[in-house]
């Protein structure tokens, strides 16, 4: 959205640093950091006054979670989730199809944590919601964001998979691509399932891997850093890095908050942010 305060730039002026990815992947960083500071003491003391029971524990767990996060509250990636959007959208390109893509899966995964996460407090119960449905949904949400990324692809790389250490290699899948890009977004969100169990597991892996996904964009949607790496260019992609400064400052802040204040965001934060 503040990209577009760089038409109003003669060239050399202060407003021409909106035309900058990095600048604006800064400013994104900063922004859902604010937010986190400003909203998120008020959203834990919500949490816990509508929340005095806490989140159900999950009976096949270790017994110590019986009686330390006992009356937990959970929610807590409402906080994650806002500070990343409000971040993304204020500070990336929304006429890039790109970053509608990350944020369609954003939001659809983040509004199925939350109603997993909502039934069980309503219900008090560990199960939420049952398996089919989140696999069914999960699919649904990667159906549409592969197949949109699919058709904004140039005609070269449409249908293909990129290998980039080696140079120039591409395979191509066709319409295969598309249940390929379907299995590893779902994969993806649900790998971070297995990795959770302890406070702050969950968000180093994804801040990690987030970091890389948002170097590697910014890199091929350079034309001059594609041709000095040797991989293939595609236009557009650097945004995404916009978006994984947000998301990893909401994650760092959501970090330190959490396990300080008490309060849950490992359910949501691994269906929301992977």
């Amino acid at each position: 959205m503040l990209y577009f305060i760089n038409v109003f730039s003669d060239g050399g002026d202060i407003f021409n640093l909106f035309r900058y990815i990095t600048f604006r992947a800064g400013g994104a960083f900063f922004t859902a950091l604010c937010f986190g500071f400003i909203f998120g003491q008020p959203l834990i003391n919500f949490l816990k006054k509508k929340q005095k029971n806490g989140q159900p524990i999950r009976p096949d767990g270790p017994e110590h979670h019986q009686i330390l996060k006992a009356g937990t509250p959970t929610m807590g990636g409402v906080l994650i989730l806002g500070a990343m959007l409000t971040g993304s959208i204020l500070w990336a390109r929304l006429d890039n199809v790109y970053v509608w893509v990350v944020l369609l899966v954003t939001i659809g995964f983040g509004l199925l944590g939350f109603v997993d996460d909502y039934k069980k407090v309503i219900n008090r119960d560990s199960k939420g919601l049952s398996k089919s449905i989140r696999l069914l949904t999960g699919l649904l949400i990667s159906l549409i964001a592969s197949t949109l990324t699919m058709s904004v692809h140039s005609e070269n790389l449409s249908g293909f998979i990129a290998f980039p250490i080696f140079k120039g290699a591409l395979f191509y899948l066709g319409w295969f691509f598309i249940p390929f890009a379907m299995l590893v977004i779902v994969g993806s969100a649900n790998a971070v399932n297995l990795t959770d169990g302890l406070d702050g597991l969950a968000v180093m892996p994804v801040m990690i891997a987030g970091g890389a996904l948002g170097i590697i964009a910014y890199a091929v949607g350079r034309v001059d850093f594609s041709e000095y790496l040797d991989v293939h260019y595609v236009s557009g992609t650097g945004e995404i890095l916009i978006i994984v400064s947000a998301r990893a400052s909401a994650l760092s802040r959501a970090a330190i908050v959490f396990p300080v204040s008490g309060v849950s965001s490992e359910s949501h934060t691994r269906k929301t942010l992977k």
